[in-house]
């Protein structure tokens, strides 16, 4: 255990890994409050979905040699979360079918741009560290961190201010509706939310894996929890965990950030169900 706390106190002398943990404790917060709403509305592969439009927005991005690609990954893939809802609400193609097509469409379309234009010399290295994380948790600026911590406040922000429309939305929208509230306004905001999330996220995930830290949270809290309250919390608290864990765990044994964290996640998830069959039984 000492040694343990040692290596864990020599870790945190270096500025990239304390940058790393505030940034990735802040976004692991934002997914797990939208996680659960997400998971609940039978919507948790939007993530998945956009964080495939944010890879194409990033092969864009690389071709055109922007430098911070974070300003056109950015606006595309809110406008994806915008274009998604409002196709998603149409009859002729449901929610999980558009979602099916933009992503398998984005990856083709970002993988294409990066064999025909990139001038890097390892294409397939470059496309898995972008969809399955790299070092480039390690490699944020100042510039950056701010970015990410200013995104992350607001995102929270707005969820805690908005939180109870978002609880009568989540659970009877029909309900909601009735009752006065703009129920497409705040689906709407959610998926903005989720989009601002998952752009900030990618760098510490990859775009493969950030929809694990929306879903599997959720997923755990809700196998031992059953008010929603309960569940919001549970879920925050477990993805705040299981990321300190994954990140300590990828700097100790040199294994991939996105990869280790998932990893955790699902044996927290596993752990939870387990619990939860326990519980039952045991009533």
């Amino acid at each position: 255990m000492s040694d343990m706390i040692t290596t864990l106190a020599f870790y945190m002398r270096f500025p990239f890994v304390r940058y790393a943990l505030i940034v990735g404790v802040l976004i692991a917060l934002c997914s797990s409050l939208l996680g659960v709403t997400l998971v609940l509305k039978r919507f948790s592969y939007i993530g998945d979905g956009l964080s495939h439009v944010a890879f194409g927005a990033m092969a864009v991005a690389a071709v055109l040699n922007l430098t911070n690609d974070t300003l056109l990954v950015m606006p595309v893939t809110v406008v994806a979360a915008i274009l998604l809802l409002r196709t998603g609400q149409n009859t002729k193609i449901h929610g999980d079918a558009a979602i099916a097509m933009l992503s398998v469409g984005s990856l083709a379309v970002g993988y294409l741009l990066l064999n025909l234009f990139s001038t890097s010399t390892n294409i397939n290295g470059d496309v898995c560290g972008t969809l399955f994380g790299s070092t480039s948790i390690l490699t944020l600026t100042t510039a950056e961190v701010w970015l990410c911590v200013a995104a992350s406040v607001v995102v929270i922000f707005i969820y805690v201010f908005f939180y109870n429309k978002i609880f009568a939305v989540t659970f009877d929208e029909n309900f909601a509706k009735a009752t006065g509230t703009r129920a497409n306004l705040y689906n709407m905001l959610i998926a903005l939310l989720t989009a601002v999330t998952i752009v900030v996220g990618m760098r510490i995930m990859g775009t493969m894996l950030i929809s694990s830290l929306i879903i599997f949270p959720a997923l755990s809290a809700m196998r031992i929890f059953r008010q929603f309250r309960s569940v919001v919390i549970a879920s925050a608290v477990i993805s705040i965990i299981c990321f300190f864990i994954g990140l300590v765990a990828s700097y100790a044994f040199s294994t991939p950030t996105g990869a280790s964290i998932v990893i955790v996640n699902l044996i927290v998830f596993l752990l939870c169900f387990a619990a939860g069959l326990i519980r039952k039984k045991a009533a």
